[in-house]
């Protein structure tokens, strides 16, 4: 890290806060008009919302990313231009599912064509155990990145809820950028995208005046796929698991749970234990409360595992992380 980076992170956050902000205001009549989200099956709300915010959101991310790395002049806070390309790409894909819904394999081939742009593109001395075979390394990396893409829009289904999640992650993984941990580019794209995020926010709390949408849920599940894959590659893979553990083991479990009972997975429904949460009592404000501390405390586990080199303590950390998840959901899962 040079001395600027941490300021130039601070500036990337701000003026992405701002610009979301902005464009969120500017674009939401336009929703209104021609993107509803109406209740089904899977909705916490009970009445048509417009989404699409996501837009503003991922432009506000990429413009100020893309201006900060720009202005800073250096090649080693460039961002790669796939990472651009495959954003856009992914939200374009989000936009028209949001508009009229894609069928589930087409939209899945979308996806994975995105997450395989990122990844068979990375430098291949990137790595994360050596031994491994790049192909079956990389190939692994590629259905985790899609698993984590699609498990982003599956907990996208409640007020401030991606940002509960993504906020507290993304503002670690800036940090680490600060502490030396994932390169700059990186630490930018996270900062930028923390910031906007944040400006979504205000538009966002229950109830809620327009939602993300796919157009925001999947590229944001996108760009955060390739930061914790940075910590991963640069051998920071506890960090990279710690940080998204709720989500992974909400999604994970539930997914499981609907196979074992034969049910349509693939389909809409409200059975993440976040869901059951509002259906067992909590309010919407208590159970995004519950994941932001969980996810801070989360954080906060995983930045203690990059400046700690006992591999002992470092399991501990884990096992920590692990049982405070499995603590909430058991909370959750159980009427209040």
């Amino acid at each position: 890290m040079t001395h600027s980076e941490p300021y130039l992170s601070f500036a990337a956050t701000i003026l992405a806060l701002l610009l979301s902000s902005a464009f969120t205001m500017a674009i939401r009549p336009l929703m209104l008009r021609h993107v509803v989200a109406k209740p089904n099956a899977r909705s916490s709300h009970r009445t048509p919302t417009p989404q699409g915010a996501g837009i503003a959101v991922i432009a506000a991310t990429l413009i100020v990313a893309g201006a900060v790395t720009a202005l800073a002049g250096t090649s080693a806070m460039k961002i790669p231009a796939i990472v651009f390309a495959a954003t856009l790409f992914i939200a374009a894909i989000g936009l028209a599912d949001d508009v009229h819904s894609i069928p589930v394999l087409p939209r899945l081939l979308l996806q994975a064509a995105s997450v395989a742009a990122i990844v068979f593109s990375a430098p291949e001395n990137l790595r994360i155990v050596d031994a491994a075979p790049l192909w079956i390394e990389r190939g692994l990396v590629l259905l985790a990145g899609l698993w984590f893409v699609n498990l982003v829009n599956f907990m996208d289904g409640l007020d401030l809820m991606t940002a509960a999640e993504a906020v507290p992650i993304s503002a670690a993984i800036a940090l680490l950028g600060w502490l030396g941990e994932v390169p700059a580019s990186t630490t930018i794209v996270a900062a930028a995208l923390c910031g906007a995020l944040l400006g979504f926010t205000p538009f966002n709390r229950p109830v809620a005046k327009i939602f993300l949408g796919d157009v925001g849920s999947l590229p944001i599940g996108l760009l955060l796929g390739w930061c914790l894959a940075q910590l991963a590659w640069h051998q920071q893979l506890a960090a990279c698991v710690l940080l998204p553990l709720y989500y992974l083991t909400d999604a994970t479990l539930t997914l499981a749970r609907r196979m074992i009972r034969h049910e349509p997975f693939w389909a809409a429904h409200r059975s993440h234990y976040y869901q059951r949460a509002t259906d067992n009592g909590f309010t919407v404000w208590q159970v995004v409360s519950h994941v932001f501390a969980l996810n801070v405390v989360l954080a906060a586990l995983a930045i203690a595992s990059t400046r700690l080199q006992s591999p002992v303590a470092v399991i501990l950390l884990l096992a920590a992380g692990a049982l405070a998840v499995v603590l909430t959901l058991y909370r959750f899962s159980r009427p209040k």
